[in-house]
């Protein structure tokens, strides 16, 4: 099972489902985990009989709430391995102990989502601050107009920790029209890529891509599943 962690102390629920989307359309087996204190995908996914703890299966995968350790997800699950279950799990998590109970430190590829007001990032940088040892993670960062200025802020609180930045960044747009999408999504239970604007497809295919490069799937193939959803197939 492939692991992909997510950190940050901005909102990324919504953006592991609709990237996990993808993955399930192409034939992936999909587990997505929400360690955040919050727990948002407690109340955007849809579950009929929710408890403290509980997995239940959204949009043909599967979305695990309240669980400290995959140890306790595959306990729930009565398994032995939750790696067999599974061909790729999705990790959000606000807060370093979340990280350290999933070991992160093992994920294929590691995230670090933002926007630029002054919570997100400082509560963000907040969780890097317990890494004891140097880190790699990837910028997703949410930016209406992104500006040289707004990265080398975040380039400069991060600049004590135990963090390297991988040169690529992922940006997505923050615009009304994607906003107004996901809640559109939100309230009808579904997850529609039809009214997302192009830009924002465009940067979830190069986060699939990116996740999926050492597999050979190819692009198009992340594009042809991207039309499928669009479509409603």
């Amino acid at each position: 099972m492939k692991k992909i962690a997510f950190i940050g102390a901005y909102d990324k629920t919504d953006l592991l489902l609709y990237i996990a989307k993808i993955f399930q359309e192409l034939g992936k087996k999909i587990l997505v985990v929400d360690a955040t204190t919050l727990q948002k995908a407690k109340y955007i996914v849809p579950v009929i009989n929710p408890t403290r703890t509980y997995v239940t299966e959204f949009e043909f995968m599967d979305v695990a709430v309240g669980f400290e350790s995959f140890e306790d997800i595959s306990d729930y699950l009565g398994v032995n391995d939750i790696e067999t279950l599974y061909d790729v799990a999705f990790i959000d998590t606000d807060n370093y102990e979340g990280y350290e109970n999933f070991k992160l430190d093992e994920a294929q590829k590691k995230y670090f989502v933002t926007c630029f007001d002054v919570y997100s990032l400082k509560k963000g940088i907040e969780i890097l601050s317990g890494f004891n040892k140097v880190v790699t993670l990837t910028k997703i960062l949410y930016s209406r107009d992104m500006t040289k200025e707004e990265d080398e802020y975040l380039d400069f609180l991060s600049m004590n920790y135990n963090i390297e930045w991988e040169k690529e960044k992922i940006y997505f747009p923050f615009e009304r029209g994607d906003q107004s999408a996901i809640y559109e999504n939100q309230r009808t239970s579904r997850i529609k890529f039809k009214n997302l604007s192009s830009q924002f497809k465009d940067s979830l295919m190069y986060l699939a891509a990116g996740v999926l490069e050492e597999e050979g799937i190819s692009s198009s193939n992340i594009r042809k599943a991207v039309r499928k959803i669009e479509k409603g197939v």
